[in-house]
């Protein structure tokens, strides 16, 4: 099934063009008890805390762990169905992030608002200083993400700025 088909954004005719995407799908179905655009929204909410923290191709138990908590305080779910939201997200960035990323980026972009977009972009923050540093490329994905999102770049800053003590670039070196 077409991504942009599922989000209710094609009219059901087949093109060339379309990309095929199955990942938010797989994680809205986990959410069947919640609304359609509530579910589509967490979905890309999981999907994006994996992709950033999958970036330095790891994603630790401890940000697994903040990305469960993220996902059940902001999706307002039970810590079960955030565990399995987050396991479905991280498996199907793994299996097809390189495709996916900017598809579900975009359509995170589309139905968010600034404030969500805002406080996505400071979750991600959070997951990537999950383990004590933030490395330089989780530091790239989330400035590639704020851009995906239209953030502006002062906005990135205002957010990277709170984590400013975590970011590997201004540690000092080991000795």
């Amino acid at each position: 099934m077409s991504l942009l088909r599922f989000l209710g954004l094609e009219d059901g005719k087949k093109t060339a063009s379309v990309e095929e995407t199955d990942t938010v799908r797989r994680i809205a179905e986990a959410l069947d008890q919640m609304e359609p655009e509530r579910a589509r929204y967490i979905s890309g909410f999981a999907y994006v805390l994996s992709r950033v923290a999958r970036a330095d191709l790891h994603i630790s138990e401890i940000e697994a762990r903040e990305m469960e908590r993220l996902v059940a305080g902001h999706g307002g779910l039970p810590e079960a169905q955030a565990i399995l939201v987050v396991q479905i997200a991280k498996t199907q960035q793994k299996l097809f992030g390189s495709t996916e990323d900017f598809l579900v980026t975009r359509e995170f972009n589309k139905t968010a608002t600034r404030e969500q977009k805002l406080e996505l972009l400071d979750c991600l923050f959070a997951v990537a200083a999950a383990d004590g540093v933030v490395s330089g490329a989780e530091d790239d994905a989330i400035r590639q993400v704020a851009r995906e999102l239209t953030l502006e770049h002062p906005d990135f800053i205002a957010v990277r700025s709170r984590y400013r003590d975590f970011l590997a670039v201004l540690k000092k070196p080991a000795e």
